[in-house]
């Protein structure tokens, strides 16, 4: 949404269950994590989908981007997954 006049920018769709977790990295890149059991990468420009991140075997429950750019995700699979914030 656009807040100077709060019209719809871009619709972001890949995900085939709920989205609960977003995160934006410093460069603008936006990640989304969802009970399908993945992030998804997107371009924070464009709303292009970037790459999937995978390894999960259950729904996220936490979603965090580090100092240094990686990304952090907890799961109810009761494991902390770092990952590179450069490619994934």
């Amino acid at each position: 949404w656009s807040t100077r006049d709060g019209q719809l920018l871009r619709t972001l769709e890949g995900h085939t269950n709920d989205v609960h977790l977003l995160a934006v990295a410093q460069d603008g890149t936006l990640y989304s994590g969802s009970h399908d059991d993945t992030v998804r990468v997107w371009c924070g420009q464009t709303g292009t989908h970037l790459r999937t991140l995978t390894g999960h075997t259950s729904q996220f429950t936490a979603l965090a981007i580090g100092a240094n750019g990686n990304v952090l995700s907890g799961s109810s699979d009761q494991t902390i997954r770092v990952w590179s914030g450069r490619d994934g």
